[in-house]
């Protein structure tokens, strides 16, 4: 460990032939071995595995060789392989762990079409969150000002 500090994306030279876990805009997690990066953060992970977290549940996707546009990390840091054999997680198959996520995913659709119908008659539509019911509208200005008043067709 180097006892000065490189700014931007020189700090990752650092990470170079490290293991690191990356978390990226779209929800998915990578592990792999830095092998290079770019000016931009762009990184080029070496033996990358896709790990899929579903509960007390994770499954790993050999990925290879995988290239990281910087602009969709979200978080990077090196793994410490001693705590990672100490997970309390139960390690499943990769049908098995895609199975428990695409049921998640479902069950988490339906409650938010459950919401949305609840709402639908209050006049808080599901997009626009505390927006106020059509009934409201007819109240003096100087009530309503500061309030958040939702033009959409909902109210």
């Amino acid at each position: 460990m180097t006892l000065f500090y490189l700014p931007g994306t020189a700090s990752l030279l650092e990470e170079l032939d490290k293991k690191l876990l990356v978390f990226l805009r779209d929800g998915r997690t990578l592990i792999g071995y830095l092998r290079s990066i770019d000016q931009f953060a762009n990184l080029v992970l070496h033996k990358t595995i896709e790990r899929i977290h579903v509960r007390k549940q994770y499954g790993d996707i050999p990925r290879g060789i995988f290239v990281v546009r910087g602009d969709n990390v979200v978080l990077l840091g090196e793994i410490d392989e001693a705590k990672e054999r100490d997970v309390d997680l139960e390690e499943v198959s990769v049908e098995q762990i895609l199975e428990v996520q695409r049921l998640e995913a479902e069950a988490k659709q339906d409650q938010e079409r459950q919401r949305a119908k609840a709402l639908e008659g209050e006049g808080d539509c599901s997009y626009h969150r505390g927006c106020l019911p059509r009934r409201l509208l007819a109240l003096p200005f100087k009530v309503l000002r500061g309030m958040d008043v939702c033009a959409c067709v909902c109210v």
